[in-house]
């Protein structure tokens, strides 16, 4: 809360490396859960180190700073000022443990640099024959070795004191097109597979929703607007009870406004819309008209916090890195 306010059940993207004054004056006015950046945000430490701090300053404490972070492709911290990671699938094949040591290794890089929330890992089962936007980013390719490894990666940021993000639930791996620029349909009902690393980490304290209509449980609507699929799939049937963010609501999957689909969202069940353009006029638009976090959504975000808080651990980074490559090489 801000002064006896609840925050507004959304995370925003800005425009660019520092914090416009327009942007500034309405994240005061209308404070979201929180704050993501991308490589449009990132050009050095030093100038990051500024960003957050201002952010920090405008913000309330209970807000998170978010970044997309899970190594290879999907990396927003990159060399030559932060340390590279591979891709999940090279993590997976070098076993257990290099899947914690680097979502240790990860954590510490964005713990450093001021975050608190990483969206990874996923969790998703890749299908011979989908789309090529998950591909190495998945673990393995057998339902239980990517609950495990992803298990393993999730404890690893958790040691480091960041709070992890499933994704995509329920499972964007049979997914033909990229949801980023069309709307994946679903057409099987045996996905029993997919669910299943999700229903083995329903533990990790965030997960994020899947821009996917899966037409066995709702030929309409994709799972992120889909009350169906939210209530009975992914809270009842996986069993998941965290926090439970969107995809970006920017990506063409969907059609319309962005306001319109963060209030369509959150009435679906999803507790955080996420909105990452950093454009500045629908970002206003979605922070004026969004709800507010609800209680339950409140509590869920502080136990995730509190999570992350408890599993830290004091970690030395030269170690875990000099371990990682002898695991990789």
């Amino acid at each position: 809360m801000l002064g006896g306010r609840l925050l507004n059940a959304a995370i925003v993207g800005i425009a660019g490396p520092s914090l416009s004054r327009e942007e500034a004056a309405l994240l005061r006015a209308h404070p979201p859960a929180g704050v993501i950046l991308f490589a449009r945000n990132i050009q050095s430490p030093d100038q990051l180190c500024a960003l957050i701090a201002n952010l920090r300053r405008i913000l309330p404490p209970e807000a998170v700073l978010v970044i997309d972070q899970e190594g290879g492709r999907v990396a927003r911290l990159r060399p030559p000022y932060w340390r590279a990671h591979p891709a999940a699938r090279a993590v997976g094949a070098a076993g257990l443990r290099a899947a914690w040591l680097t979502g240790a290794l990860i954590g510490l890089d964005c713990r450093a640099a001021g975050f608190d929330v990483v969206t990874a890992p996923v969790l998703d089962l890749p299908i011979v024959g989908a789309h090529a936007v998950i591909g190495d980013r998945a673990f393995a390719t057998e339902a239980g070795s990517v609950a495990r490894l992803g298990r393993a990666f999730a404890a690893g940021l958790l040691a480091a004191g960041i709070q992890p993000v499933a994704k995509h639930a329920p499972g964007h791996g049979r997914a033909l097109v990229d949801s980023h620029l069309l709307l994946p349909r679903v057409g099987t009902d045996q996905l029993d597979a997919d669910l299943l690393p999700f229903a083995l980490n329903t533990d990790v304290p965030w997960a994020m929703s899947a821009h996917i209509v899966y037409a066995a449980w709702d030929a309409a609507l994709p799972a992120t607007l889909s009350p169906t699929v939210i209530k009975t799939i992914i809270r009842d049937r996986i069993g998941f009870e965290g926090v439970l963010v969107t995809d970006d609501l920017a990506m063409h999957a969907l059609t319309g406004k962005p306001a319109d689909l963060a209030r369509q969202a959150l009435a679906a069940g999803c507790d955080v819309a996420l909105y990452c353009s950093g454009e500045f006029a629908p970002t206003a638009e979605l922070l004026q008209i969004c709800p507010k976090l609800t209680e339950a959504a409140t509590a869920r975000l502080a136990a995730a916090r509190s999570l992350a808080q408890r599993r830290r651990l004091p970690l030395d980074a030269a170690a875990l890195a000099a371990e990682r490559d002898r695991l990789l090489a």
